[in-house]
């Protein structure tokens, strides 16, 4: 038979202090995974600071990202995309120039862009979180168990590219297939916790209980 802690790695699972399973990456980013990831978000301001975070990620590790999240906040004005919207060239070169975010010029220009396309998104249809919830995947399209083997093979989804499509025709940049199923699990459109994981069911019960925008 195969050793507990080997069933666990199989499984993508580590055992917390209290032996308490949890996903194998918890470790790393222990009050993210347990108390933020996959819990679901209906503030415009923070689906639209998702959407730009999980963009300047894209090439980089989370944790990267996560430790310099305060950064961009005060950079970009806590992500109210209405006044993102109206930054100029003299903003893209002060964020240029401010060593507490990623300097990318091309992901500093497309979260500007993108605030400008989120305007329009809310203008439209009420909000950006009523927009953006209507692409959440079916549960016909969610996988019974969630485990190690879907993780490593699933890196995007028919969702998440459907997402990545409608938000590209709408002028969006920086939103692959790949880094919107990121913002899926970030945000709680979907429950990637492996399905042992304690957080798994209290993510569970979180979404039952959101009220979709």
């Amino acid at each position: 038979m195969m050793p507990l802690e080997g069933k666990l790695q199989a499984a993508g699972l580590i055992l917390d202090a209290q032996g308490e399973p949890r996903c194998f990456w918890q470790p790393s980013m222990p009050d993210y995974h347990d108390h933020e990831w996959g819990q679901p978000v209906g503030s415009d301001r923070r689906l639209y600071e998702k959407i730009c975070l999980e963009g300047f990620q894209a090439g980089m590790a989370w944790i990267t990202i996560l430790r310099k999240r305060e950064a961009f906040r005060e950079a970009f004005d806590d992500f109210d995309f209405e006044r993102v919207a109206r930054y100029t060239e003299r903003d893209v070169e002060r964020l240029m120039g401010n060593a507490g975010i990623v300097r990318n010029r091309a992901k500093i220009v497309s979260t500007i862009n993108n605030a400008r396309r989120a305007v329009a998104l809310a203008d439209e249809t009420g909000s950006l979180a009523s927009w953006l919830w209507r692409h959440e995947p079916t549960a016909a399209e969610r996988p019974a168990t969630v485990d190690l083997a879907y993780w490593n093979g699933n890196p995007a989804s028919a969702a998440s590219t459907r997402l990545s499509r409608a938000l590209k025709a709408r002028g969006w940049t920086f939103v692959g297939p790949t880094t919107m199923y990121a913002f899926m699990q970030a945000v709680g459109m979907v429950n990637d916790h492996m399905s042992a994981c304690v957080c798994h069911a209290r993510i569970n019960a979180a979404r039952a209980a959101f009220p979709r925008p």
